[in-house]
């Protein structure tokens, strides 16, 4: 278990409330000119990323004094304890080994309760490379002999999010297999993606640990009885994959043992899709790509845990949004990505943030008496650009950005990469300078130039890729998360357990019989009335 050590009581915080008074008013603009070599001082180059920090309200001293409150409260032994397997994850009495599953070293000796894990996930990753494979192949078909040419996979929150959001960002390295994601009980979403299958050809993946998650059990059942109606009394087993812990209840599912894949409990949902929850994206990618993958977050992972602090990216990133969150006040982060396709990554960090950090008992028990998690959102530049990137420029709020964004697009003979990319560097400019109203006298007078004004000091990162590559992806998609790890750490909360949203599901199985029944129990009078309303209105055949 990681020591509780309240971060605000620490040497460090106390220093860093005396420096944000000196800092709270301060102008980036100022900062850069007085320090012309200052983008020089604060980025950090690593393999093909570069990240320049230096647009944030920060001085060298701050991120000193930043480096201090990691060390104060043992961020170092923190990560040591989480890649040695012990039991940081203590209110479920587990380890935090996601990392394990990208391990490429074959010299890991891992162990979680005396026992090595790598045998165990070499063996799944071996499993996944003959199965994906075959499939691809065409030798593993369905009932009739024929080729697969659809999958559909079944899962919610990490067993959807995660696989989803990689097999879109690789779109330039997808095959011909069609892939489709169910996650949501919306039953009028699933007919529009059946009714453009072919149920001979249509592979299914169930990802459910316990295989009873309501959810992902309904929908299974909704496409189990597709196949049987359209394709009559044959044996449907080829057509069925699992992923879970519960092999007895996917064998009455219909499941094949040799088709069920294992979870572990040392890897959380969120955190899963490098494990065999990733099967959408090999088949999806052919497995040497999702091997590069993996490649690409083991090697991230070498940086996190090798890299002194005031070099590593993660780490770096996590104190930056550290020092807007407890010091500033700045409740949201966004992140826009450069890339159309990474459309699904924020929802992905929506996840792997909100779940992880959102948490107000420390890791003591007690209630917290400084800010959590931050506000994850974030969408497509430029599309952005023409959405909510007036509020960034001229609204009240104070937005800390991440621009992600690539040097070199997939397609050589790209035309629009230069002015996409012009859009990522004019922006992120735009935001730290601003633009004073009197240059547009001309327009209108100063009426229409005191609208035009824009006051900059925006704060934002620049994260810069060479190219989006499976290997690339792998490596940022496991940036955001050690940077979630190590916000965790400072925070002193339990990152790896989500009980917050238990308690809602409890409850909507309760509502779920009164709205079978037309039976309202009694609810505080909001809910009891919207229940009322929704019995008497509603349409069933």
């Amino acid at each position: 278990m990681l020591e509780s050590i309240n971060p605000s009581g620490t040497f460090a915080w106390k220093k860093l409330r005396a420096h944000f008074a000196q800092m709270e008013f301060v102008q980036m603009q100022d900062l850069f000119a007085k320090d012309k070599d200052r983008a020089n001082k604060m980025n950090i180059q690593w393999n093909d990323f570069l990240l320049d920090y230096s647009k944030n309200k920060v001085t060298e001293e701050t991120m000193t004094l930043l480096l201090e409150l990691a060390n104060e409260l043992k961020l170092k032994e923190a990560i040591q304890a989480m890649y040695k397997g012990h039991i940081i994850n203590a209110t479920e009495k587990r380890a935090v080994l996601h990392t394990a599953l990208r391990d490429c070293s074959n010299s890991s000796t891992v162990e979680v309760d005396g026992e090595t894990v790598m045998p165990d996930i070499l063996d799944t990753r071996e499993r996944i490379k003959k199965f994906t494979n075959r499939v691809l192949n065409g030798e593993y078909v369905s009932y009739s002999g024929k080729k697969f040419t659809d999958v559909i996979n079944i899962g919610i929150g990490g067993s959807d999010l995660g696989p989803k959001m990689v097999v879109h960002a690789l779109a330039n390295y997808r095959n011909e297999l069609g892939m489709h994601y169910i996650s949501n009980v919306d039953d009028d979403y699933l007919q529009s993606v059946l009714k453009k299958l072919n149920p001979e050809t249509t592979l299914v993946l169930i990802v459910s640990k316990t295989f009873t998650t309501q959810e992902t059990i309904e929908n299974a059942k909704k496409v189990k009885q597709w196949l049987q109606v359209n394709l009559g009394n044959v044996d449907l087993s080829n057509h069925y994959v699992g992923v879970s812990t519960a092999i007895e209840e996917a064998m009455n599912f219909g499941l094949k043992r040799e088709n069920i894949y294992p979870m572990w409990d040392f890897v959380g949902g969120r955190f899963s899709l490098w494990s065999a929850v990733g099967i959408s994206i090999a088949l999806a990618v052919g497995f040497d790509n999702f091997e590069e993958l993996l490649e690409g977050a083991y090697a991230m992972d070498s940086h996190f845990k090798e890299t002194d602090f005031k070099d590593n990216l993660p780490v770096v990133l996590a104190l930056l949004s550290v020092w807007y969150n407890n010091f500033y006040g700045y409740e949201t982060e966004a992140v826009v990505p450069y890339s159309q396709l990474l459309g699904k990554l924020p929802a992905h960090l929506q996840q792997m943030i909100m779940e992880s950090n959102g948490k107000n008992k420390d890791r003591s028990g007690n209630p917290v008496n400084y800010q959590t998690g931050t506000l994850i959102w974030g969408e497509v530049g430029v599309s952005a650009q023409h959405a909510f990137f007036q509020l960034f420029h001229q609204g009240t709020k104070v937005i800390p950005i991440d621009f992600i964004g690539f040097v070199n697009p997939h397609f050589k003979e790209s035309t629009n990469h230069d002015i996409l990319m012009s859009n990522f560097f004019g922006q992120s400019e735009a935001l730290l300078n601003g633009k004073v109203g009197e240059e547009y006298e001309s327009d209108g007078g100063s009426f229409l130039s005191n609208f035009r004004e824009f006051c900059g000091n925006k704060p934002s990162n620049t994260i810069l890729i060479q190219k989006l590559t499976p290997k690339s992806l792998g490596e940022l998609i496991a940036l955001y998360e050690h940077k979630t790890f190590v916000q965790g750490v400072i925070w002193n909360i339990f990152s790896f357990d989500q009980f917050g949203v238990e308690y809602g599901k409890i409850l909507a199985k309760n509502i779920q019989n009164e709205i079978k029944t037309k039976i309202i129990c009694e609810h505080d009078s909001s809910t009891e009335f919207l229940l009322r309303y929704f019995v008497k209105n509603r349409m069933v055949e």
